[in-house]
């Protein structure tokens, strides 16, 4: 008896993957522990574009079918999907095979705002995304804001609007501000911008305190990084969680140094993800810029000033220069 084994071969499709910066529940639940900033309402899309990267998915392979044949009607052998006949003929049969040409765009990567095409000579480009193929919002959580004031749908059509600029003054000074619709942001004081680092040290050590506690199934934290909080932790000398004066800060970070340390250098990691190059950009700053931070309203008057050389981009050495971090202590295999 005859029979056909049928193989179909694997179809690719592309899909766009978004900060940052930063998983929603978590940040909502330090921000409450933390006891500082409001809460915020909502944060990162799941399906927000990913820092200057596009993935490709595969999609599942289905499983061989094989077809009985009636060894009284003779089937064709086909081309697409490929189609092999073997059994005892009158005649020699020959196995067809067919080469599936790989989709030139497959490993090919670009950046937020644009997509893989292939040119005439099937060579994989980058090319800017039509913000109208952008999938829509399905909350407020989605949408972002550019340093145009003005609030996109989500950061898929913020990039996508971003790169149609490209090569013009607007484009190159158009930035994503922060998540979240456009509000109004009070002007940063020079009194808040000196209590700035201050707040801030303080909110990332105890961040990592509530990650710490709560990591019981391992997922918040990496082994390396439970060791470095576990010493904090455990320190008797820790300032506990609170709406502290600024003198009081200020002693405590003189006292317990070494404690400020690795809080500083970790949020640095946690920012420089698209990618990472260990520098933060404008648009790896924003998650810097949500409710749940202490005075998030001084945080771009705060990161432009620790930008020493003006390249718009912050250093590992700039940054913790910002936070007090003495120089020999500055050490990026702190960041792990």
């Amino acid at each position: 008896m005859a029979f056909i084994i049928i193989c179909l071969p694997a179809v690719l499709g592309s899909q766009l993957c978004l900060y940052l910066a930063g998983c929603p529940e978590l940040l909502l639940r330090l921000a409450a522990n933390a006891g500082q900033g409001r809460k915020l309402q909502s944060y990162f899309a799941a399906k927000a574009s990913r820092s200057d990267h596009q993935g490709w998915e595969q999609d599942a392979l289905p499983d061989e079918i094989e077809v009985v044949e009636d060894p009284t009607t003779e089937e064709p052998v086909g081309v697409n999907p490929v189609q092999v006949e073997v059994g005892e003929f009158e005649e020699p049969t020959v196995d067809v095979e067919e080469i599936v040409a790989e989709n030139p765009c497959q490993n090919h990567h670009c950046k937020h705002g644009k997509v893989c095409e292939v040119d005439e000579n099937n060579s994989p480009m980058c090319v800017c995304q039509d913000p109208s193929s952008c999938p829509s919002s399905t909350g407020v959580f989605e949408k972002v804001c550019g340093t145009d004031n003005k609030t996109y749908d989500t950061s898929c059509h913020f990039f996508a609007t971003k790169c149609t600029l490209e090569g013009t003054k607007k484009g190159h000074k158009l930035h994503l501000d922060y998540i979240g619709p456009c509000k109004y942001i009070p002007a940063c004081l020079d009194t808040e911008l000196t209590e700035f680092p201050l707040r801030m040290r303080d909110w990332l050590k105890n961040v990592l305190i509530t990650l710490y506690e709560r990591d019981e199934d391992n997922n918040l934290l990496t082994e390396k990084q439970k060791l470095k909080v576990k010493k904090i932790h455990e320190n008797e000398k820790r300032l506990e969680a609170g709406d502290h004066t600024v003198e009081l800060l200020a002693r405590d970070f003189e006292k317990n140094y070494n404690m400020y340390i690795f809080p500083v250098h970790w949020q640095f990691g946690q920012l420089d993800q698209h990618p990472i190059d260990g520098y933060l950009s404008h648009t790896e700053l924003a998650p810097l810029r949500a409710p749940l931070i202490p005075m998030e309203h001084c945080t771009t008057r705060f990161f432009e000033a620790c930008d020493v050389d003006n390249d718009k981009y912050i250093a590992l050495e700039e940054w913790a220069g910002c936070f007090g971090i003495k120089e020999q202590d500055i050490d990026k295999d702190l960041i792990i």
